[in-house]
């Protein structure tokens, strides 16, 4: 099965989106779709990513990377049934492929919750290491929102159209750490998602309450990228593979 019979069988298509968020998308670089969580989807996992940085401890995030002021977690997919749900919905496929087509695989599935009391603060940057072309995009990215997103608990800033400028962040900005002016807080109810062109100019801000603002992240990338965040071939139990759709080995690449 290819990534494109996997899309088609689990029912992407360009219609799940309006011609309206689609033309938002492709402006901004970023799309808000409410709802796509349950409430109790929600709350089973604040519960489960707890756990799960509670049984990892220090070594939580070793998959991928760990970053100081957060609790990062990786390898997703292989902790628990429910992270099936975050590479397989249609709705965010369908924005994810209008970004970087069909040919597609996932690169990573993670969680970042910025820690209370200020901490969390990212510099504004992108997450592919090249500038590239406007329209040649390489990487989208999902966020799911476990926790309401707000201005007081660090909900991710964004500057809209910057993913068609064609530069770096660190190229332009004297200061990546500061807020430009034209920047637009990500404010939402935990259930929703937020699709976003990882070209895009963003960054988590610091977390001025007392309680951590938990999101996942479903990173695809245009299959055989130069640059793959998790092997998930390797990193899946044997398990886990058993238990996946075919679909979601396929678009995981981990067949």
């Amino acid at each position: 099965m290819t990534s494109s019979e996997a899309l088609q069988s689990l029912g992407v298509h360009p219609g799940l989106l309006s011609t309206n968020e689609r033309s938002f998308l492709d402006e901004n670089g970023y799309l808000p779709l409410d709802g796509i969580l349950t409430e109790d989807e929600v709350a089973y996992l604040r519960n489960r990513l707890d756990e799960l940085a509670e049984i990892e401890g220090d070594a939580a995030g070793n998959e991928l990377h760990r970053e100081e002021g957060t609790t990062r977690l990786a390898n997703l997919l292989d902790k628990d049934p429910l992270f099936e749900k975050f590479i397989t919905t249609p709705r965010i496929l369908a924005g994810i492929t209008h970004v970087i087509g069909t040919d597609i695989q996932l690169s990573s599935l993670s969680s970042r919750a910025a820690l209370p009391n200020g901490q969390g603060q990212q510099g504004l940057h992108t997450d592919w290491r090249e500038a590239v072309p406007p329209g040649n995009y390489f990487v989208c990215n999902a966020v799911w929102l476990i926790d309401d997103y707000t201005e007081e608990n660090g909900g991710t800033r964004v500057i809209p159209g910057s993913h068609r400028r064609g530069e770096l962040p660190q190229d332009v900005l004297k200061d990546c750490l500061a807020g430009p002016p034209d920047q637009v807080i990500l404010s939402g109810r935990a259930g929703s998602v937020v699709v976003f062109n990882s070209h895009l100019w963003h960054g988590g801000r610091a977390n001025r309450t007392s309680a951590p603002r938990r999101g996942v992240l479903s990173y695809f990338v245009r299959r055989g990228a130069s640059y793959i965040q998790n092997d998930h071939k390797q990193l899946l139990s044997n398990e886990t593979k058993a238990c996946l759709s075919t679909e979601a080995l396929t678009l995981a690449a981990a067949l």
